[in-house]
């Protein structure tokens, strides 16, 4: 998958099928957008194209009301590699700013989709909105589509056991510690990408050898505060995993792991973090009389689960 971080770079995308939104996490709605783009793609002999924004459109905004304290399922690290693995050929990341907001949605349409990108075609969710004051939708795109020289398709909303998926619902769930939940809406594991630390705290008086992943991306949302049963997988690595969050330590968020077949070498690589299942309340641990017996029940829990 091409990235790039500029409309002129993707000037020569050839035949771009294309779609445009902030996509965050991934989701089973966004998979079906972008199913439809990569098909229409094939069929025009040309490639399939998202155009997101970087930072979050709130943030830049709104910043002292719908932008602070704003969460988000994905970092850009963890978006860009979920787009991969959806097989999108292209993602454009334009960096948002005030002066680009008060582009209007044709002027965005002229000046970008069909002016660099010559689009083909462009596909956009249900009831999706873009361009200044959000004026442009479905309806605009279908009448200006002769006009630029482009087609134009609206995906429906998807669901998930006649629920409406949405970014919304995924965070609600997340942060209530509903991880099965999030990942039926997702059509794929919640994840976590960061690099590992070697941890020198043991809160529980375990002994279990710990590294933590500092969360560095300030929007980035974890999980309720609890433990996990996870995934941990890196470059020729692949284990079982518990992760301990605590959101209560917000200016040093970072997500403890205990790997089940822990390598000295871990601390210093990347890895993935696929979450899998709520094992307990964090506050059930460390409010016990036996703290560190919990943790070990939540261990063995974990090493019996199949995953």
């Amino acid at each position: 998958m091409n990235v790039f971080t500029s409309f002129n770079e993707a000037a020569g995308i050839r035949n771009a099928v294309v779609t445009t939104g902030t996509f965050d996490g991934v989701h089973i709605g966004h998979k079906t957008i972008l199913d439809r783009l990569n098909k229409l793609a094939r069929q025009a002999d040309g490639e399939s194209v998202l155009i997101t924004f970087h930072p979050h459109p709130r943030v830049v905004l709104y910043p002292e009301s719908a932008g602070k304290g704003l969460r988000l399922i994905s970092s850009q690290e963890e978006k860009i590699e979920l787009l991969r693995k959806a097989g999108l050929q292209n993602v454009i990341i334009i960096e948002f700013t005030k002066e680009f907001s008060r582009t209007t949605s044709e002027e965005f349409i002229a000046e970008y989709l069909h002016g660099i990108l010559r689009a083909r075609v462009v596909v956009v969710g249900h009831n999706h909105h873009f361009g200044f004051n959000q004026q442009g939708d479905y309806k605009q795109l279908w009448n200006l589509r002769s006009k630029y020289g482009f087609d134009a398709e609206e995906i429906p909303m998807q669901e998930v056991q006649n629920e409406i998926v949405s970014s919304t619902k995924i965070r609600e769930a997340l942060a209530e510690g509903y991880i099965q939940r999030a990942n039926a809406y997702l059509d794929h594991y919640y994840i976590i990408i960061g690099k590992a630390e070697q941890s020198v705290e043991d809160h529980f008086g375990s002994g279990l050898p710990m590294c933590f992943i500092p969360v560095t991306e300030e929007t980035k949302l974890t999980p309720a505060s609890g433990i996990y049963a996870v995934t941990a997988a890196g470059e020729a690595f692949y284990s079982k995993a518990m992760v301990i969050v605590d959101n209560d330590m917000p200016l040093n968020r970072r997500v403890r792991i205990h790997i089940f077949d822990y390598d000295k070498t871990v601390p210093g690589k990347k890895l993935t973090l696929f979450f899998h299942k709520k094992i307990t309340d964090l506050n059930r641990v460390l409010d016990s009389r036996e703290p560190t017996a919990q943790l070990m029940s939540a261990l063995n829990d974990i090493g019996e689960l199949i995953f």
